[in-house]
């Protein structure tokens, strides 16, 4: 939860690494229409942000099933992205 929290506070931000990471949370929200997250974007972050994308791949990747954001608490941060970074109010995305 912590890597999620900051993961969503830097997606929220004005760094030159929001926007790759608004896409991967984006991307494990629904891929197919919001885009998805090229691998090697990691390579454009900070260690510990990759870390932190990292940590979230392998908690789904253990979890049995698929689970969302907005089951982990974070409906409302979802929202907050997909405003900013895909021009999509929340009415939309509902």
């Amino acid at each position: 939860m912590a890597a999620l929290d900051r993961l969503f506070a830097l997606a929220k931000s004005d760094t030159g690494q929001s926007a790759r990471v608004a896409s991967f949370l984006l991307a494990w929200w629904n891929g197919t229409d919001l885009g998805h997250f090229p691998i090697a974007d990691l390579f454009g972050l900070d260690r510990s942000v990759a870390d932190d994308i990292t940590s979230v791949v392998r908690y789904l990747g253990r979890h049995p099933g698929a689970i969302y954001a907005d089951s982990l608490g974070y409906r409302g941060d979802v929202m907050d992205l997909l405003h900013r970074w895909r021009d999509v109010g929340s009415e939309d995305a509902a």
